[in-house]
């Protein structure tokens, strides 16, 4: 995993828009409908090369494939494994309990989008024998970085976690949650592998922080930070024979724009977060509702081990944050480190978490994925000297 030695390096958070074409076959091939299955593989190629090539364009430094060929960040696990079938009923965050009206108006927006919270469950033996897909969409990014004119520092993939596996597609099978979740690394363990030969694997990981509002919001804090740490544990034994400088995680509060006021506090998770065997914690710094919890980091030192992901533009809103902003906001993660080698500056979430359910307009992703480039370049002169 590359450091900035020389300059604050960019990257972004994963995913990223989809055409409309991309995502209506992606969400009808999830449902299970007829389609040309040549179709979505020449346009899940062709949008893999799309978004690398502007990325490149955008200034972004350690750059992805998009999530292009994936329904969802999570939910993509269902068409690569086996024992997954029926349909789960994922509850809903506190924040639609907490203000009926804004999940009135929630509800009124929502777009035609793949499985959240009606995904599959697990109804048998979860096995991931089959790896073809997985090793396609390697082989695709390949192609989209080796056709580019202008090579990029690094490149990184997405996986799911075990325990967003878990939480998403819920349990109707195993005798325990632990031993679910624990099943689930052993498999998703053989696509953790597969990415790491080739780029740097991100563990997306969002049941870390988000899970305390959705599936154990019943459950009090001290309860959920065990439950974390369990999840952790499952990671570290999914990761096991992968060098940690291979591996950042991303952890969050959920990618929507809502109110997030029962959000756990940065201070209380990152403890078990320093427990994960991985290089990187890409965190969200740039919503209104975590702006603030470069305190907690300051409080609890990063490890030397790791460097730090932060969000410095929001994955939400379509505000384009100004370079000023992004590089103060890079500046002040420097300040709490310690170190500006250890800090590369990313997005809070990704900007297309699910097939349909992109929050922000795609050229505004371009231009807030510019933005961040040129923030970083005013934080190095910041923090190297005018002559950098």
């Amino acid at each position: 995993m590359q450091r900035s030695e020389e300059r604050i390096l960019t990257t972004h958070v994963g995913s990223l828009p989809r055409s409309a074409e991309l995502s209506d076959l992606l969400i009808r091939d999830e449902a299970g409908e007829a389609i040309d299955k040549a179709d979505l593989a020449r346009r899940s190629e062709a949008a893999v090369h799309d978004v690398v090539a502007r990325q490149s364009a955008a200034g972004v430094d350690i750059v992805g494939d998009g999530e292009q060929p994936r329904v969802g960040f999570q939910t993509y696990v269902v068409q690569r494994m086996k024992g997954f079938g029926g349909e789960s009923r994922r509850p809903s965050p506190t924040d639609y309990a907490n203000f009926p009206a804004f999940a009135a108006q929630a509800l009124r927006r929502a777009p035609k989008r793949s499985k959240v919270r009606n995904a599959a469950q697990a109804v048998a033996d979860i096995v991931y024998d089959d790896l073809t897909a997985a090793k396609e969409e390697c082989r695709m990014f390949r192609a989209a970085l080796d056709g580019l004119a202008n090579k990029p520092v690094d490149s990184f993939m997405t996986a799911a976690s075990p325990g967003i596996i878990a939480t998403t597609m819920l349990n109707a099978h195993y005798d325990s949650h632990e031993a679910y979740v624990f099943a689930l690394a052993r498999q998703i363990a053989k696509e953790y592998q597969l990415i790491a030969r080739d780029f740097v694997l991100q563990i997306d990981a969002p049941d870390l922080a988000m899970e305390r509002t959705v599936l154990f919001q019943d459950k009090s804090a001290a309860e959920f930070l065990k439950i974390a740490e369990m999840h952790v544990a499952a990671i570290n034994e999914a990761v096991a024979g992968i060098p940690r400088e291979r591996i950042r995680l991303h952890c969050c509060w959920g990618n929507w724009e809502g109110p997030h006021v029962d959000d756990i506090p940065m201070g209380e998770i990152l403890p078990v977060l320093y427990q994960a065997r991985v290089g990187a914690l890409s965190m969200e710094f740039a919503n209104p509702r975590h702006q603030h919890e470069y305190a907690a980091l300051k409080k609890a030192k990063l490890p030397d081990s790791f460097l730090l992901l932060p969000g410095v533009i929001d994955s939400t809103t379509n505000y384009v944050e100004h370079p000023e902003v992004i590089a103060n906001r890079i500046c002040e993660a420097v300040d709490a480190v310690g170190d500006r080698s250890r800090v590369i500056a990313s997005s809070d979430c990704g900007f297309g978490t699910f097939a349909g359910g992109e929050l922000v307009a795609e050229d505004v992703v371009w231009a807030k994925l510019k933005s961040s480039s040129e923030g970083a370049a005013l934080a190095t002169r910041r923090l190297w000297g005018a002559k950098a």
